[in-house]
C-alpha cells in the first residue's frame, strides 16, 4: 500500500512539474486595492503555451538546454513569446529534469541500501553462530582470535558461491551439449548468425551517430535479436560472468604499477602478465596453449558526455558507426537485461562481432561476448565485454578477456575515458608482417580505440561549430559531403576485410587477393560485376613520410592514372579536426572542362596507429547536387585507396625475415585497394583480361610510388 501511495504522489508531482515546464507565471498588477479582490489579485496567473510552442521549445531544449540571450530572443520572436517567458520555460524545464534524475538516483540508492542491509544481517547472523569446520558444531570464540573467525566465515561463503557457480555451469554446459534451444539459436558453426548478413536485403535502417539532428547512413548490416535466453540458470551464468568481469575491469583501470608497465616513450601502457596472474583468477578459463596475449590501457579526455557515449556503446548500430575502422560487422544476439528504470544501468547484452585490420593478411577476429553496462558512481559508468565462446563450445581464433572502458563526466561537458583492451588470439593465423604490430597493441589496442573515438568526436564538434572554415560551405552542404565520404570509407574497409558483401575469390597469393561479386545497384553502388584487388607490401619509409607523399597533389601523377595527363586541382577542403591529416577533399583534373567529366572525392584519416586515403570518382552533376546540400544516399561510388600502418619491427640493423628489405622500426606497411566495374550487367561473366588489367593497375601503382619515393632498392 505504501508503494501505491508513493506512486500516486510521484504522479501528482510529475503533473505539477510538467505544467510548470509549459506554463509561464504572470504576477498581479497590484494597482487594484478592492478588498474583495485582494486574494485573487495576489494569486499567480498562468499563461499556457500552445502545442506548437511546447514542441518547438522541447526541440530547442534537446539541442541546447542552456541557450544564451540571443538564442532566447530569436526563439521567442519565432514563437511569439517574450524573452522572459522563454527564459522561465527553460529554467522550469531544467528543474523538472533535475528532479526526475534525483528521483531515479534515489530509487537506485534505496535498492542498494536494502541489499547492503540484508547482507549486513546475514553477516551478523553468521558471526553470532560460528561453526567449527572440523566437527560442524558451534565454535567457541575464545579458542581462536576473532579475525580468524571472520576469515573462516568469508571462506565458507566463497566456497558456497564457488560450488553454486560450478553447478550452474555444469547444468548450462550439459544443456548446450545436448542441443538446447540456446545453442541452436546462436549457431554451432562459428558465426552462423552472420550468414543472413550477406544478403543486402537484410540491412536494417540507420541508427547511427546523430549529426545535425539526422542520422549518418549506416552501411553495416546488423541482425535483429534472434535468440531468447529463457532458462534461469542461463541468465545467471551470463550475469555472474559480467559482474566478475566488471570488477576486474574497474581494478585494471584504477591500479597502476606494477600491474601496468609504460613503454620507453611513455605513451602506451602494457599489462604485466605475471602480476596479472597473481592478482586475478582466470575469468574465462585457462589460456589455450597456442594463444598469445595482447593487453593495453589508455586514458584521454574526449568531447562527448557520458550519457551519449554509453548509449553509443550499447546500441550496436551507433557502435559500428563510431568505430568503422575496427568493426567489420556486429549484431545483438539477445538482450538479456535492458537496464533498470529506463536507463542503461544494469543492461546486459549477448553480442557477436568481427574486428578487423585493414589488410588482407590478417583475418577478422570473430568473437561472441556479453556486454554489460553498470553505473559505478554518480558520474562514472563502466562498459565491459567478456567472451562466451567457450560456453557455446565454439571454435575461435581469439577471445576477449574483461575489456572495455570507464567513462567519467568532467565539469566542462567532456568525458574522461579509460580504455582497457585484453585479448588472447591465435598468432599462427597472422602473417608474420603483422605479428609485431599486433603484439605491440597498435592495431587492436586501447590507444587505437581511444584515437578513433577522438576523431569521431572531433568531426562532430567541427560539423556543429558555427565557425566558418576554409571550405566556405554552409552546414547542410558539409553534412551531405561528410555522409557521402563516410559511406565511401566504410565501403573501402569492407572490401579489404571481405566483410558485409559476399565476395568470390578469383586469385589469392601470399600478399595479393583478387575477388569478384555481383552488385544489383543497392546501397549507392553501380550495378554490374565489381572486381577488386588488394595487396599489402612493406615500404622502407616512415608512415608519416608515406602519407605526406600520397596526400601531395603534385605527386599524384606517380600513382593516379587520371593525373598523368595533367595535375589535379583542389576545389574544396573540409577539415575534420585540427590535424591536417584528417580532411575531406574534392579534386578536379585540370585537363577536363569545367562542369563536365568526373570529380574525385577523397577522405584522409590519420592517427597514431596509422593512416588511410580513400578516393572515388563521382560524376560532376551528382557532386554538384551533394555540394548543394542534396541527399547523397543515391550517389553511386566505387572507392579505392591506401591504408598505412607502422611495421613495428624492432631495430635489427639489417634485413628482417618476412620483410622486403632491412631497416629499423620506422618503416611502413602499405595496403593498396583497387575496385573497378568490369561490366554493368550483373549476369555477365568475368574474363581473365579484366583480372590481368586490375593486377597491372596494382603493379603500376606500387612501382610509381616506389619511383616517387626513390626506394626501389
Amino acid at each position: 500500500m505504501e508503494n501505491i501511495r508513493e506512486m500516486g504522489l510521484i504522479g501528482e508531482t510529475y503533473e505539477l512539474e510538467s505544467r510548470s515546464g509549459s506554463d509561464n507565471i504572470e504576477a498581479g498588477s497590484g494597482d487594484d486595492h478592492n478588498p474583495s479582490e485582494t486574494k485573487s489579485s495576489k494569486r499567480k496567473k498562468y499563461h499556457r503555451h500552445t502545442t506548437f510552442q511546447i514542441q518547438e521549445l522541447e526541440s530547442s531544449f534537446k539541442d541546447n538546454p542552456h541557450p544564451d540571450e540571443k538564442a532566447r530572443l530569436e526563439l521567442g520572436k519565432r514563437l511569439a513569446l517574450e524573452g522572459k517567458q522563454v527564459k522561465f520555460w527553460f529554467q522550469n524545464r531544467r528543474t523538472q529534469m533535475k528532479t526526475q534524475l534525483e528521483r531515479h538516483e534515489n530509487s537506485i540508492l534505496k535498492q542498494e541500501n536494502e541489499k547492503l542491509r540484508i547482507e549486513n544481517i546475514t553477516m551478523k547472523e553468521a558471526m553470532r553462530n560460528p561453526t567449527c569446520e572440523t566437527c560442524g558444531s558451534q565454535a567457541i570464540l575464545g579458542e581462536v582470535p576473532i579475525e580468524h573467525h571472520h576469515l573462516m566465515i568469508e571462506n565458507a561463503r566463497l566456497k558456497d558461491e564457488l560450488s553454486r557457480l560450478g553447478i550452474l555451469a555444469s547444468k548450462f554446459l550439459t544443456r548446450s551439449n545436448n542441443g538446447s534451444n540456446l545453442e541452436l539459436a546462436v549457431g554451432r558453426n562459428e558465426f552462423s548468425g552472420f550468414n543472413s548478413m550477406d544478403n543486402p536485403s537484410t540491412m536494417m535502417p540507420s541508427l547511427g551517430l546523430d549529426f545535425f539532428g539526422d542520422r549518418v547512413s549506416n552501411y553495416f548490416p546488423v541482425m535483429p535479436p534472434q535468440m531468447s535466453v529463457d532458462a534461469p540458470f542461463d541468465k545467471s551464468v551470463f550475469l555472474e560472468l559480467a559482474l566478475a568481469a566488471t570488477d576486474e575491469l574497474i581494478k585494471l583501470a584504477q591500479v597502476d604499477s606494477p600491474l601496468w608497465v609504460r613503454n620507453l616513450e611513455g605513451n602506451r601502457e602494457s599489462l604485466n602478465l605475471e602480476e596479472y596472474a597473481k592478482t586475478f583468477p582466470p575469468c574465462i578459463g585457462v589460456k589455450p596453449a597456442h594463444f598469445v596475449t595482447e593487453a593495453t590501457r589508455a586514458s584521454e579526455n574526449v568531447m562527448i558526455n557520458s550519457t551519449e557515449l554509453i548509449e553509443t556503446l550499447m546500441d550496436v548500430n551507433q557502435w559500428t558507426e563510431m568505430f568503422p575502422w575496427n568493426i567489420g560487422r556486429a549484431s545483438i544476439v539477445d538482450v538479456i537485461s535492458p537496464g533498470m528504470s529506463g536507463s542503461r544501468n544494469g543492461a546486459l547484452q549477448l553480442m557477436q562481432a568481427e574486428f578487423q585490420i585493414l589488410s588482407p593478411l590478417v583475418p577478422p577476429r570473430q568473437v561472441k561476448f556479453v556486454r554489460f553496462c553498470k553505473q559505478h558512481k554518480e558520474d562514472t559508468w563502466a562498459v565491459v565485454d567478456v567472451s562466451v565462446d567457450t560456453l557455446f563450445n565454439m571454435p575461435m581464433n581469439c577471445r576477449r578477456l574483461p575489456s572495455g572502458c570507464i567513462v567519467q563526466d568532467m565539469p566542462n561537458g567532456c568525458s574522461k575515458v579509460t580504455w582497457v583492451e585484453h585479448t588472447e588470439y591465435d598468432e599462427n593465423s597472422i602473417h608474420q608482417l603483422y605479428q609485431p604490430i599486433l603484439r605491440s597493441g597498435t592495431a587492436f589496442g586501447a590507444q587505437k580505440w581511444i584515437a578513433d573515438l577522438r576523431k569521431q568526436c572531433e568531426l562532430f564538434s567541427v560539423m556543429m561549430s558555427s565557425t566558418t572554415d576554409n571550405s566556405g560551405l554552409p552546414p547542410s552542404s558539409k553534412k551531405s559531403m561528410v555522409k557521402l565520404a563516410q559511406r565511401m570509407t566504410r565501403n573501402f574497409c569492407s572490401v579489404i576485410c571481405s566483410t558485409v558483401h559476399k565476395w568470390e575469390v578469383v586469385q589469392s597469393s601470399e600478399n595479393m587477393r583478387i575477388m569478384v561479386r555481383k552488385s544489383m545497384g543497392n546501397s549507392g553502388e553501380p550495378s554490374g560485376i565489381i572486381l577488386s584487388s588488394t595487396t599489402t607490401v612493406w615500404m622502407p619509409v616512415s608512415p608519416h613520410h608515406l602519407l605526406e607523399f600520397l596526400q601531395n597533389v603534385n605527386n599524384r601523377a606517380h600513382w593516379d592514372g587520371l593525373s598523368r595527363d595533367g595535375p589535379m586541382q583542389p576545389m574544396l577542403r573540409i577539415p575534420k579536426s585540427q590535424d591536417f591529416g584528417n580532411t575531406i577533399s574534392l579534386l578536379r583534373s585540370t585537363t577536363m572542362p569545367a562542369g563536365n567529366g568526373m570529380l574525385i572525392l577523397q577522405e584522409t584519416c590519420s592517427d597514431e596507429s596509422g593512416s588511410m586515403i580513400v578516393h572515388a570518382g563521382v560524376e560532376t552533376a551528382y557532386m554538384n547536387a551533394v555540394v548543394g546540400g542534396g541527399d547523397p544516399s543515391g550517389v553511386a561510388i566505387l572507392p579505392s585507396g591506401f591504408a598505412i600502418a607502422p611495421d613495428c619491427f624492432p631495430d635489427s640493423g639489417g634485413a628482417h625475415e618476412g620483410r622486403l628489405g632491412g631497416g629499423g622500426g620506422s618503416e611502413s606497411l602499405l595496403t593498396v585497394v583497387f575496385q573497378m566495374l568490369v561490366s554493368n550487367t550483373p549476369a555477365a561473366q568475368l574474363t581473365m583480361e579484366s583480372v590481368e588489367t586490375v593486377k597491372s593497375l596494382i603493379a603500376r601503382t606500387l612501382q610509381g610510388i616506389k619511383d616517387g619515393l626513390q626506394c626501389n632498392n
